[in-house]
């Protein structure tokens, strides 16, 4: 009976039904070795020589594997159809083949399948190889060249910036393009202009908009209405003429379906939709995987198995009928750089399984399941037929001149089923216009124009840092026309989505990497998330200044992209790996050694110089932008505080104290400095909001010998630093809050913001209060009732069950995952398994990935425990061995059902702080 192995226990349950009683399946749980995290696990002077070990945590693996070859003496390598996957099956080899598991006479075989359905399954079975040892040495390079980066690079930067934490190959690349985009806006200067638009009525009484286009006779450029006089001037010329159509065109068009999925477009859309980030999109795809329900997730793709363009147009005939199918199948060209590592696009594996007829509990992965569905069946439905209609206006003298256009659907086509997301909605897209003809004498629209005007009002704080509402409007005197003031804006900054895209475009990363890259920067503090838009925190600004001035060749795009095609080459087996590694590291070492002797204050003014027009822009009155406005003597300049963040200084402390948040002049008022931003003072002390290690807090008055730590309050989640002010700032620092006595003991009843969240407290019972305003609000009757529950539900048998925060769906094993809130914290809860979710994790972003990974974790303790007396029952009955080894394998096949399905779960458990430069091949 020959054992086959898989990465995951997921995927190892659905073969195992495909598969019968004829094969063991069993899981390796992700990567069974690893690079240990310290100097020497690549040696370049011996070969670039790579010493592995097995994960503590993937030995029980391997030796449930080990233990099953005994009996069963074939085995069957089934990981993913790629890089990583056949990395992961050369790993498992070598690891059994070094405990004698697998001997000279053990068949081994390696499958690949892209779908796991039984037929794909099946074919794959009767059509084994060997390990692509190609596709095996560009792993190689990529985890030597990550490890040699992160070991090398990151120390440099510890030592001369302080507060960084690492550098990655890719990761600084990545890096350096949001902080590029964050300096064009910083940069960017708006420039104002105004169009004019008018409220028309058909002869037929029908009621439409047309935009001012002619003036005077010529041509409206965009600029051309410079000013709010120009705007007016304009809405007086139109409104005091009359106005007849002068032609109307009408062009037919068409609009083709987008492509299929493949990674990166699956990582955007899910973004543009869901709002889902990058590796929430592929652990949510990896379940669909792993069901059966779609093809294989990490790919650069986009053509499509003959057989399931067909199914697809079978499909669409059935459900949408004959006039939606196209005459002949639509054929996508597969543009990947590497196209030994494409595989087929990202699809549904049955294209009659519609979204409302599959069973997927969980909410994400019905989102998912049906955006992938809708996408592939569209990709071979027939166009959209559209006719676009330009209306052109003018007056009798033609001096005033407008234009209006529309489209009409003709036939849906593919839209009938989807249409893709835009990063930036186009304006007029889905207008439609009334009939006209031409000669039709149009009237102006009395007041038409009036709800414009309050479009006219600004909008505070949009996620780019400008307002895309009009701050100005210049009214006719029967509203019938308006000028809108408009102003120029800065790019936006990086979605996950548009970054991916962008990475993609510059050849940087692969569809394996994108989401480790994205979630990595994030993870190091060097980027933050607002608002679904990726901001560069002070120390990735520095890192990337850093790098660019002193390792400017390893974060360049073309070197980056060019180093892929390298490696791409290293799969195709057009290259040895070795010399790869020798050339990059030839180069890339010197660059480290010519940095040992570099200063911190030689480095702290190389990056002032380099990032001076961003730090001290230019002053309209031409004076020294570097000057301190505080002592006029000082020279402003970049600096970095213990806690690891930088801050613009004068160069006269201590005498002269001023300081002011690190970027360009301008942020003081929203910043935090590093002695705090100061808020007002109450009852004598001064109040400021100041950023910690633990994050932000407000902090009455400063240090003294007597108090050498004064009162402090964290800022509660949810609570925005920018709208921080005094007030708010002394309700935390006066809590907790004393609500009045207990009118059954009288003993005090209080409110306040403990570990856990918001809570009141009566002498030793706490509750947990649903929201933070209520600690502030809640008044003796709402305490009472809720100590009331909270001691009721301490009662034993009569205790209700807890309401569950946020319900996953069912355990592959059986039975309900839920979210609930326990006394000390929320945690996941799967039959008698209690795991607590990690600090900093909001109980409604929890996903089933996450909840299997900790169930499993919590029943492996719990597991652990249990079997050490059963390891010495073994050793006094060896007859009863075979007996004792099927249970451990049903246990490692059980067990694997419940724990998470990502390939890289034994690395992630080691702490970060003790591996921050260590790369692993996904998190380049």
């Amino acid at each position: 009976m020959p054992v086959v192995v898989v990465e995951s226990p997921a995927k190892a349950k659905t073969i195992n039904t495909y598969l019968g009683n004829d094969y063991t399946v069993l899981a390796s749980y992700g990567h069974v070795r690893d690079l240990p995290p310290k100097d020497g696990s690549v040696d370049p002077d011996h070969d670039f020589d790579m010493r592995w070990e097995v994960a503590t945590e993937s030995k029980k693996h391997v030796k449930a594997i080990a233990d099953a070859l005994k009996d069963d003496n074939e085995l069957i390598l089934a990981t993913d159809p790629d890089r990583e996957g056949e990395a992961i099956s050369w790993h498992l080899l070598e690891a059994l083949t070094s405990r004698r598991a697998v001997k000279k006479d053990t068949p081994v075989a390696r499958v690949v399948f892209n779908a796991i359905t039984k037929n794909a399954v099946t074919t794959a079975m009767q059509n084994p190889r060997q390990v692509d040892m190609e596709l095996v040495h560009a792993y190689l390079a990529r985890r030597a060249l990550d490890y040699l980066v992160g070991f090398n690079l990151s120390p440099v930067l510890w030592r001369k910036l302080p507060g960084a934490k690492s550098a990655g190959r890719v990761q600084s690349v990545c890096l350096r393009l949001i902080v590029e985009r964050e300096m064009e806006i910083e940069a960017f200067q708006p420039r104002e202009y105004w169009s004019v638009a008018a409220g028309l009525t058909t002869p037929r009484g029908q009621e439409f908009e047309a935009r001012l286009a002619v003036l005077g006779g010529k041509k409206l450029d965009r600029y051309d209405l410079g000013n709010a006089t120009d705007a007016e001037m304009a809405v007086q010329a139109v409104s005091s003429r009359d106005l007849k159509v002068a032609s109307v065109e009408a062009k037919p068009a068409t609009r083709n379906p987008s492509a299929p999925f493949m990674t990166s477009t699956l990582q955007q859309e899910a973004s543009r939709k869901f709002g889902m980030g990058a590796r929430a999109a592929m652990s949510t795809a990896q379940r669909l995987y792993e069901a059966g329900l779609i093809t294989y997730m990490r790919t650069d793709g986009i053509d499509m198995a003959p057989e399931a363009v067909m199914s697809a147009r079978d499909a669409i005939k059935e459900m949408y009928g004959e006039s939606y199918v196209p005459k002949s199948p639509r054929m996508y060209k597969n543009k990947a750089k590497n196209a030994q590592e494409a595989h087929e696009c990202i699809r549904p594996t049955d294209m009659m399984a519609r979204p409302d007829k599959v069973r997927i509990s969980e909410p994400d992965q019905r989102k998912l399941y049906d955006l992938i569905w809708k996408r592939t069946i569209a990709c071979q439905m027939e166009a959209a037929r559209l006719e676009r209609t330009t209306v052109e206006i003018a007056s009798a003298d033609k001096q005033v001149g407008l234009r209006a256009t529309g489209q009409v659907i003709l036939f849906d086509g593919f839209l009938k089923v989807y249409e893709e997301g835009r990063d930036e909605p186009v304006e007029g897209d889905d207008k439609r216009l009334p009939q006209l003809t031409e000669g039709d004498t149009l009237a102006r629209a009395k007041g038409a124009q009036e709800a414009a005007f309050e479009k006219a009002r600004p909008e505070s704080g949009s996620g780019d840092g400008a307002a895309r509402a009009h701050a100005a409007a210049v009214l006719s005197d029967d509203a019938s026309v308006i000028g809108l003031q408009h102003h120029t804006q800065p790019p936006a900054r990086y979605t996950e989505a548009t970054l991916v895209k962008r990475m993609e475009e510059l050849g940087i990363g692969r569809p394996s990497t994108y989401a480790s890259i994205v979630t990595t920067i994030q993870d190091r503090e060097y980027v933050r998330k607002d608002k679904n838009r990726l901001i560069p925190e002070d120390k990735g600004r520095l890192v990337t200044a850093f790098l660019e001035n002193y390792f400017r060749r390893y974060v360049q795009y073309d070197f980056t992209a060019e180093l892929e095609d390298q490696l791409d080459h290293v799969s195709a087996g057009e290259a040895d790996y070795k010399d790869v590694l020798t050339n990059f590291w030839k180069d890339f070492h010197a660059a480290i050694e010519e940095t040992s002797e570099l200063r911190i204050t030689e480095v702290l003014d190389k990056i002032n110089e380099v990032l001076e027009p961003h730090l001290f822009p230019p002053n309209a009155d031409g004076t020294d932008p570097r000057l301190c406005p505080n002592c006029g003597a000082g020279r402003l300049s970049m600096r970095t505080a213990r806690s690891g963040g930088a801050f613009i200084g004068c160069s006269n402390y201590p005498e002269c104290r001023y300081t002011r948040p690190f970027g360009p002049p301008g942020t003081e008022e929203s910043g935090i400095g590093p002695d705090g931003k100061y808020l007002g003072d109450d009852q004598g002390d001064k109040i400021t909001l100041r950023d910690g290690r633990f994050g932000p807090y407000v902090q009455r008055g400063e240090p003294t010998e007597e108090e050498p730590k004064p009162p402090r309050a964290s800022l509660p989640k949810g609570w925005a630093v920018e709208d921080m002010d005094l007030g708010k700032a002394v309700m935390l620092l006066n809590l907790p809050r004393e609500v009045g006595p207990h009118p059954e003991d009288g003993e005090m009843v209080v409110a306040g913001i403990g570990r856990y969240g918001p809570f009141v407290r009566h002498g030793k019972l706490y509750a947990n209060l649903p929201e933070v305003s209520e600690v502030f609000e809640i008044g003796m009757n709402r305490a009472v009732e809720v100590l009331a529950q909270k001691a009721a539900g301490r009662g034993g048998r009569g205790r209700a069950a807890a309401k569950p925060l946020k319900e996953l769906g069912d355990h592959p094993d059986g039975g309900a995952i839920a979210v609930l809130d326990g006394r000390y914290g929320p945690y996941v809860k799967w039959e008698k398994v209690n795991a607590t979710i990690p600090k900093g994790t909001d109980p409604q972003d929890v996903t089933m990935e996450q909840a299997l990974e900790w169930i499993a974790e919590k029943a492996a303790k719990k597991g652990t425990k249990r079997k050490a007396p059963a390891k010495t029952a073994a050793k006094k009955a060896p007859a009863k061995k075979p007996a004792a080894k099927k249970p451990a394998a049903k246990s490692a096949t059980k067990t694997a059902a419940a724990k998470s399905t990502a390939a890289k779960k034994p690395a992630a458990k080691k702490p970060a702080a003790k591996k921050p430069a260590a790369e692993k091949p996904s998190d380049e």
